[in-house]
């Protein structure tokens, strides 16, 4: 098994930044480019993967009174993953991703699996500042 885990600190409220980073809607504008999540009846969802032209069954949950998100393979169980928002004062949070690949053929390695969650993290984080520049106008 293979854990992975990367923080960012975002200027913004823990409940702004957890409402943009559940909205199944948005997922792809966070996640790595190459994952596109297709709600189903939740927690159910489909991911398509575009390196492998596959679809995967998954679990999307999120949980707003802890501010978590966590998801994972359905049948397979081949990866996991969760996403925890904190408040840190003055208006800022940090936000926590880890993920655990349970099978070695589905770990891209750390050198790949950390850029990724770097980029995802990015990608977050201005996702939460063009929402909050759109808002406060």
């Amino acid at each position: 098994m293979s854990e992975y885990e990367r923080s960012r600190t975002m200027p913004a409220l823990p409940e702004h930044v957890f409402d943009q980073a559940s909205d199944v809607s948005r997922l792809d504008s966070w996640m790595p480019a190459e994952l596109h999540v297709r709600e189903e009846e939740l927690p159910a969802v489909t991911v398509h993967e575009d390196r492998t032209g596959e679809d995967a069954s998954a679990l999307f949950r999120a949980q707003p009174d802890q501010q978590r998100l966590e998801w994972g393979t359905r049948e397979s169980g081949s990866y996991a993953g969760w996403l925890q928002v904190a408040g840190i004062g003055s208006g800022a949070s940090e936000v926590t991703i880890h993920l655990s690949f349970f099978e070695a053929s589905h770990d891209p390695g750390g050198e790949a699996v950390n850029a990724a969650l770097d980029r995802s993290l990015e990608r977050l984080a201005e996702q939460v500042r063009l929402h909050a520049d759109g808002t406060e106008g």
